[in-house]
């Protein structure tokens, strides 16, 4: 039987979410878009609405996204294997190539429609654009050579802010321009590491992390264990008792980053929630964990 929402309800709703939207009113946030809720047609529009809700009431947003799943389709469709090195995608020139066609048009494009579509403003970015993210080429923390893979050197802040301080949302894929040798190449950079370090630059409120889980267990076989709020020292201690395991560690390293680079607060979200973003921001409870 459907629930029904009466309108005191939604007065009451609207009447709580109030001191937030007083709050982060003019303040900066940065999301980082990814896994299912950028597959799933219902979770992709779920999180269109959010950003541009969350821009109407004066917020600051800026979108960071990867694409693995699609450019692990794309390289299946040429016939490609994908190679890991300790997790990273190792990246010759042809798969540069595919990163770049994949994340800078197709995907980086599909989403600047969807908010324009949906009443938003927004403009389409790569980290190429206006020198906007600048890399040099990662090692493996072995010593492994990764390919045209990147760590973000520098952010051009100033871009952003122009964008951000008219009502734009800036939408930035995560390849970088490289340095050095590499000068004038593309780099594949993680689109997690690169929202830490735009948030850092940009002075963000918040880094926002939407991932496929709750967000961070105590216990990862215990779906209910999730951690709500911590501090970053408590943090440090999480992983030095073992609690932060495999796939984790890289999304709290992230959010370390962003901390340790003057951001107030990180959130891991689980984006496979319809309306993650307004429930983690707009309500008491919120819906993933928090780390100041």
């Amino acid at each position: 039987m459907k629930e029904t929402v009466t309108n005191s309800i939604r007065a009451e709703i609207l009447t709580q979410a109030l001191p937030y939207i007083q709050r982060f009113q003019g303040k900066t946030l940065v999301v980082k878009y990814g896994g299912n809720a950028m597959i799933n047609r219902d979770l992709k529009e779920a999180v269109i609405q959010d950003i541009i809700l969350l821009s109407c009431v004066g917020i600051r947003v800026a979108l960071v996204h990867g694409g693995g799943p699609e450019i692990e389709s794309m390289l299946k469709a040429l016939g490609r294997e994908s190679r890991f090195v300790e997790g990273l995608r190792y990246t010759d020139e042809e798969t540069m190539d595919v990163v770049q066609m994949v994340l800078c048009g197709r995907v980086n494009k599909d989403i600047t429609s969807l908010i324009e579509n949906a009443g938003g403003r927004a403009l389409g970015l790569s980290g190429i654009d206006g020198g906007l993210l600048k890399a040099r080429r990662l090692k493996a923390a072995s010593g492994g050579d990764l390919g045209l893979v990147g760590e973000v050197l520098s952010v051009e802040a100033e871009l952003l802010n122009t964008l951000l301080n008219t009502g734009v949302i800036p939408v930035i894929s995560s390849v970088a321009l490289g340095t050095g040798a590499d000068a004038g190449r593309s780099l594949n950079v993680n689109a997690d590491t690169a929202a830490a370090k735009i948030a850092a630059a940009l002075g963000a409120e918040k880094l926002i992390l939407m991932t496929d889980v709750r967000g961070l267990l105590r216990d990862v076989k215990d779906h209910e264990s999730l951690i709500r709020a911590l501090t970053r020292p408590e943090l440090e201690q999480l992983k030095r008792e073992g609690v932060v395991t495999q796939g984790m560690i890289p999304k709290v390293d992230c959010c370390a980053l962003a901390l340790d680079g003057g951001v107030k607060r990180a959130h891991i979200l689980d984006g496979r929630l319809p309306h993650a973003l307004l429930i983690e921001l707009f309500t008491d409870e919120g819906i993933g964990t928090m780390i100041e």
